[in-house]
């Protein structure tokens, strides 16, 4: 059963969509299906020196032969989805299950003022009203929506059949741990859970059917939006580290901290992490930008992930040293 579940490990923004797409490549799965929350999650790649946004799809675009499904936990933007389709060519390989919810402009428009906006930081983009709706069974669903016809899947049958078959299945979680509703920093979440056993639930698959947990962790910590945040330095500070980033879908400026060790091992914990993935260990460490081998790493860096992996009792397998989808230290056997 070879299926492998990628998840945050911290508040979203840890590289995710780089890591979903270097195993695309890397690994050939058959299918990526995207569980998670909706189009308020947004994934960065940069792969041949062009750059690409994705909200909707599965970050395993980049592989031609890779079939792309969205789970029915996921709300869907039709918008966002056909506007992505069309961007990266994927008409004949792109499905979304018939369950998906729908998010409309109402949802949007709630979404983008009072106490979500104001208190929580909300991204405005309906994820969260459309998930109220959807709670008390008033949501549109996939099947309704004309424009979606071409592309309604039964994603579950699909990826267990895909399994049964013996074929990878990638399976591709949004946000952060610590954004989950339920174990996150409430009230400063997300709309829904999005742990390793959620996002399984998002697309239809059975505890028992997963293989690998991928934790994604950056080398360092960052928050969009409103909640704590231990540690966190200075905006100046992040600036001076190189540690500033913006937001994918807000366009905010990311609030930075030090990679913390305790919220690290509560979400393995939470995860059921098999091995860590860490990004952006050249934004710590210059030296080793660009690097496809772990021996060439710099000492420090490489003290930087033993550390990580005798602290929290798991291997990082994956190491990101760059911005390119090949920019990657593969330690798995």
């Amino acid at each position: 059963m070879p299926s492998t579940v990628i998840v945050g490990g911290f508040y979203g923004d840890e590289g995710k969509g780089k890591i979903v797409s270097y195993l695309a490549m890397k690994d050939n799965p058959v299918i990526a299906v995207r569980g998670g929350v909706g189009p308020n999650a947004g994934h960065t790649i940069e792969h041949n020196n062009k750059k690409y946004k994705v909200r909707m799809l599965p970050s395993a675009f980049l592989n031609p032969d890779t079939r792309l499904l969205i789970g029915p936990g996921v709300v869907v933007s039709p918008e966002v989805l056909l506007k992505e389709i069309e961007e990266f060519g994927t008409q004949d390989r792109s499905y979304v299950d018939f369950q998906c919810g729908i998010i409309e402009e109402s949802h949007r428009t709630i979404d983008s003022q009072g106490r979500l906006k104001q208190s929580i930081g909300s991204t405005g983009t309906g994820t969260g009203p459309a998930n109220a709706d959807r709670a008390m069974r008033t949501l549109k669903l996939a099947k309704e929506i004309d424009s979606l016809a071409f592309y309604l899947e039964d994603v579950p049958n699909t990826i267990n059949f895909a399994l049964d078959r013996n074929e990878k299945v990638l399976v591709e979680g949004t946000q952060g741990t610590f954004l989950s509703l339920w174990h996150g920093t409430y009230p400063f979440v997300t709309s829904k859970d999005v742990t390793a056993s959620a996002i399984c639930s998002d697309v239809g698959l059975g505890p028992k059917r997963v293989d690998d947990v991928i934790i994604v962790f950056k080398s360092y910590v960052t928050r969009v939006g409103e909640g704590p945040l231990k540690n966190e330095i200075a905006p100046e500070n992040a600036v001076s580290r190189g540690w500033q980033e913006i937001g994918t879908v807000t366009g905010r400026q990311r609030r930075a901290a030090d990679f913390d060790f305790d919220l690290a091992k509560r979400a393995i914990m939470l995860n059921s992490a098999t091995q860590i993935a860490i990004t952006k260990l050249d934004v710590v460490f210059p030296e080793c930008a660009h690097m496809q081998s772990f021996s060439d790493l710099s000492s420090p860096a490489k003290y930087f992930i033993k550390n990580i992996e005798d602290q929290l009792k798991t291997p990082v397998t994956l190491i990101g040293t760059g911005p390119e989808v090949d920019d990657t230290i593969d330690r798995r056997e």
